[in-house]
């Protein structure tokens, strides 16, 4: 017998061998296509109104804007990384295109005191993140995929990917970021989810938080 187990399994060990050290806890590899999750319809894109908009406590005290073209025309990045879902799936290698978190960060820096953000999407849906978790190299704002534009259901014109925490903290539809001095649980966070996400600690929900991982409920 060779390294693709059972006669006639169609598995292969040392691939799946080399995968599991990869998965966070309770995660499972997804193969085949990329699954459509979201709360609520897909949103319909409109150029000419379409901005992103950095509000809150700004450096400057200024809130900042970007049309659909001017977004566009920022300095893009590649990144590879993996995306794991709450749901327990979760995609290995994934490439992604965008503009990097950091570039927004340094073009409309936040005040001294900020040590949380909400990112905010269609619809008024949000999730918080740490402010230092916006700032990791590989955190983009994504208008491609695996070479390809988003699609509206992944979240055309732009979503965020955020890969060391599950993806419910990288909303579809992005359309700013409001800088915070006190921490605010977002949508998922205030119904349940974990205010972190970490998915190599596995805080999948709320029940799970240690003190200081969060406001309270």
């Amino acid at each position: 017998m060779d390294r693709m187990g059972q006669p006639g399994s169609g598995v292969d060990i040392e691939a799946e061998e080399q995968t599991a050290g990869r998965l966070p806890p309770g995660q499972r590899m997804q193969r085949g296509e990329w699954p459509v999750l979201h709360y609520g319809p897909v949103p319909r894109f409109k150029p000419d109104s379409w901005d992103f908009r950095v509000t809150g406590a700004t450096a400057d005290g200024e809130e900042a804007v970007w049309f659909h073209d001017e977004f566009s025309a920022l300095p893009a990045i590649d990144v590879v990384a993996d995306f794991h879902c709450v749901t327990k799936f979760t995609m290995l290698d994934a490439a992604w295109r965008g503009v990097a978190a950091r570039t927004v960060l340094d073009l409309a820096p936040p005040a001294p005191d900020v040590a949380h953000v909400t990112v905010w999407a269609e619809y008024g849906y949000s999730t918080n993140l740490r402010l230092e978790d916006l700032l990791h190299e590989n955190v983009v704002f994504a208008t491609h995929h695996n070479g390809e534009p988003l699609t509206p259901d992944h979240g055309f014109p732009l979503r965020l990917i955020v890969p060391h925490l599950y993806a419910w903290k990288g909303p579809k539809w992005v359309r700013g970021i409001e800088y915070l001095t006190e921490d605010r649980r977002g949508f998922w966070e205030e119904r349940g989810y974990h205010n972190i996400g970490d998915p190599w600690r596995e805080q999948r929900y709320s029940y799970q938080e240690d003190p200081g991982d969060g406001p309270p409920l």
